[in-house]
């Protein structure tokens, strides 16, 4: 099994890789529901809540990529009308926890 610092190593070799950086532009169609389902999963990977640990890849993952992810969750929802519904859907599934 890998250590935490060997995972951080092989992390940081992979994103080392020329060209990792260069921006890529994605021209991506999908529905509404797709959207909102997509930032849920982002944001509920990203969330470090409760007694969950996030994986060791996580930990090894730099705060500003992480941050990039969040706000591409967040500008799909932008560009798909959809961050006043989305808002009510996480207010709704906090008050019926």
């Amino acid at each position: 099994m890998m250590t935490p610092n060997d995972v951080a190593k092989v992390l940081d070799t992979v994103l080392s890789i020329p060209g990792m950086n260069d921006v890529v532009k994605i021209d991506l169609k999908i529905s509404r529901k797709n959207v909102l389902l997509l930032n849920h999963v982002i944001e509920r990977g990203l969330s470090t809540k409760g007694d969950d640990k996030p994986s060791i890849l996580m930990t090894s993952i730099p705060d500003v990529n992480l941050e990039e992810l969040r706000l591409f969750g967040d500008e799909c929802l932008q560009k798909a009308g959809l961050i006043e519904l989305s808002e009510k859907l996480k207010t709704l599934s906090e008050t019926g926890k």
